[in-house]
């Protein structure tokens, strides 16, 4: 398996990593996902090591805790060899006013809940959830350095922020000498490429690695879906699709059937190339693949380890793509002074 150095830090990880969504099964959300129990998920750990992916990336919404408990249980004895990646910021209960968000409070207390759930005693990267416009971002800076200082984190990184966010909150830890963030945790697919008009290019700018989530287009490229049939009775999409970002069909389709067309040609499945595309896009550090068994993980490891000819790589870019938003198309007709990310 390759390794690649998150963003700008000297911390290398897989260019797969295992995404645990799928742990815990707890809420009508993440039950649509999966409900892999302890047993299960030592399983899937092992057939990942096998692999030589090492990095398990979990959040404490997860099935409400559920997930980061069963990864914590199915990583005993194991703790040594995995890098776990985990995130906060989004409300759990409804108990306390300050149970959310990014303030000083409510790290702190999601920090240590995650490291009981998870039964170890650091977390290699931790991420901000989302972006919290109520909490000074000194504060959320400071508490993530106190952590950072403490021990009980050792990277840090973002999840669903904007350019602005996240240039705001870098130029706050340049001037006050706080950790940078190095991972942005991000939505990227060959169905979803807004990543690449603004997140894109300020991640080669300042170093930021991404950590690609539901690489799959929210469930949509698993090879499943044809043009003019009803959802297959097992797809999640049927209690999902509503809750992730909506895909025109016209468009949807268009793409599959490049990805259909390469994937002959290289004998790989749709999920294989779909995923190998990613692996090969600029500023991509890992791309998370989830399974809900061994026989979609052992799948999905196999968009490793090969590459897609430069015309393959075209025909799916140019099936893919899409008039970004102003100003980004704007400068795309300057490229002499905005080159495109290489």
């Amino acid at each position: 398996m390759e390794y690649r150095y998150l963003g700008a830090s000297g911390f290398q990880v897989p260019v797969l990593s295992f995404g645990t969504g799928t742990f815990g099964g707890k809420g009508e959300f993440f039950e649509a996902w999966g409900a892999t129990d302890v047993a299960q998920a030592r399983r899937l750990i092992d057939i990942c090591f096998d692999a030589g992916v090492t990095m398990f990336d979990t959040a404490d919404i997860y099935s409400s805790g559920a997930s980061e408990a069963v990864l914590g249980e199915a990583l005993k004895g194991k703790r040594e060899r995995a890098i776990i990646s985990t995130k906060a910021t989004f409300r759990l209960d409804d108990e306390s006013p300050n149970n959310v968000g990014s303030s000083r409070f409510h790290l702190i207390q999601a920090v240590d809940a995650s490291l009981k759930r998870l039964q170890t005693d650091y977390i290699d990267i931790f991420q901000l959830h989302g972006f919290d416009a109520k909490t000074p971002v000194a504060e959320v800076l400071s508490t993530l350095d106190d952590l950072v200082r403490a021990g009980k984190i050792r990277y840090t990184g973002v999840s669903n922020f904007s350019g602005w966010h996240l240039m705001k909150s870098l130029d706050v830890a340049d001037r006050y000498g706080y950790p940078r963030y190095v991972a942005n945790q991000t939505y990227y697919s060959l169905i979803g490429r807004d990543y690449e008009w603004e997140l894109m290019p300020l991640g080669l700018d300042q170093g930021l690695g991404a950590i690609v989530w539901s690489p799959l287009g929210w469930g949509r490229l698993t090879g499943k879906l044809k043009r003019g049939q009803p959802l297959p009775a097992t797809s999640r999409l049927h209690k999902t699709a509503d809750m992730g970002p909506p895909v025109p069909d016209d468009y949807l389709f268009r793409v599959l059937d490049a990805i259909e067309e390469v994937a002959a040609e290289t004998g790989k499945t749709v999920p294989q190339v779909a995923l190998n595309w990613l692996l090969h896009r600029p500023t991509v550090s890992t791309v998370l693949i989830g399974a809900r068994n061994e026989e979609q993980l052992r799948q999905n490891l196999g968009a490793a380890g090969w590459n897609l000819t430069a015309e393959q790589v075209a025909k799916l870019d140019a099936a893919s793509a899409l008039v970004p938003a102003y100003p980004y198309w704007h400068q795309r007709g300057f490229t002499e002074r905005n080159p495109l990310p290489v």
